[in-house]
């Protein structure tokens, strides 16, 4: 393969998955992430694995940073899923503004200058949270609804799906935007969604812990979503589109009854809040699938068993 791809924040969850899903694809990776341990890569894949990838330190910030990793290793396929959560952008909303919306037109504007050598359409991470709990039953509907997000980071999604709109529609630019949900499984350790998984891990260690939220989720599997995202970057799409992720429905207490079924003993010692996230319950999906063909949904059951066996070696 002659195709080298670029992995930006891929020492987050959906990043460290996506890297594992191209590695097993046989391509050529290359990271970009601020310096760090990568944790969750070696969490997740072996040491000859990640010996197969190239791991180079940036900052999606700095244009000049970004142009170079495209230039120094001949990146053909951009991927970036690089931002600050939910609870860092309300702690520091100028830097989650900076990271997650300049970081954004950084990337475009590089590919802009770069659009002979990086031919796939630009990948994106949105998410759900551009739109509000408020609009459930529109969004269950329709997945182009638009509502007013109710977190800067909802805020800042939206606004990078108008850039790259706007980049497409004045430079041609293609891309592709995934919009996951409560992304759960091993590597899900930040951020306000991740207390599934953690309930999960406190089974496999057989402790007690509470949820902080409840109501009626849609869960995205990590691998799932990795695989959607690799999917996407090589379909040739030349078009812009933004998608919403195929995932799972099901109230917390599905999740509860899920971990309880793979963990017996962990019957009474998983609990949650009732009050919902400001999120909607349920999404329309079915635009990723006819942009790039079907994809992977592992059942929400098969899931978890996954993630508490993960769990379980890790020790």
């Amino acid at each position: 393969m002659n195709d080298a791809f670029l992995v930006i924040g891929a020492l987050g969850c959906i990043g460290a998955w996506t890297v594992k899903c191209l590695v097993d694809d046989g391509h050529r990776v290359v990271t970009f992430d601020l310096p760090g341990e990568p944790r969750r890569l070696r969490a997740i894949m072996s040491a000859d694995e990640l010996a197969r990838v190239t791991l180079a330190e940036g900052d999606v910030t700095s244009l000049d940073s970004i142009g170079r990793a495209l230039d120094e290793h001949g990146i053909t396929n951009v991927i970036h899923l690089a931002a600050l959560q939910v609870p860092f952008v309300r702690a520091n909303p100028v830097l989650g503004a900076q990271v997650n919306v300049v970081g954004t037109v950084n990337v475009f504007e590089a590919v802009r200058a770069r659009a002979q050598q990086v031919t796939a359409p630009i990948l994106y991470a949105s998410s759900a949270a551009v739109f509000s709990y408020e609009d459930t039953a529109e969004v269950a509907r329709n997945e182009d609804a638009r509502s007013l997000p109710g977190t800067l980071y909802g805020v800042f999604k939206l606004a990078n799906e108008g850039s790259a709109r706007i980049y497409h529609q004045e430079n041609g630019i293609p891309s592709i935007g995934v919009r996951p949900y409560t992304v759960y499984g091993p590597g899900r350790d930040q951020g306000v969604t991740a207390a599934p998984t953690h309930a999960m891990a406190a089974a496999a260690r057989g402790e007690q812990y509470r949820i902080s939220y409840g109501g009626r989720i849609f869960l995205n599997f990590a691998p799932d979503v990795a695989r959607a995202v690799v999917q996407a970057s090589c379909s040739g799409f030349a078009g812009q589109g933004c998608f919403n992720v195929p995932g799972v429905a099901a109230h917390m207490s599905e999740v509860v009854a899920a971990i309880e079924s793979v963990v017996p003993a962990a019957r009474g010692t998983i609990t949650y809040d009732e009050a919902p996230l400001p999120f909607p319950e349920e999404l329309a999906v079915g635009g990723l699938e006819r942009t790039i063909g079907p994809l992977v949904v592992t059942p929400l059951t098969d899931a978890v068993a996954a993630t508490i066996a993960h769990f379980r070696a890790a020790g």
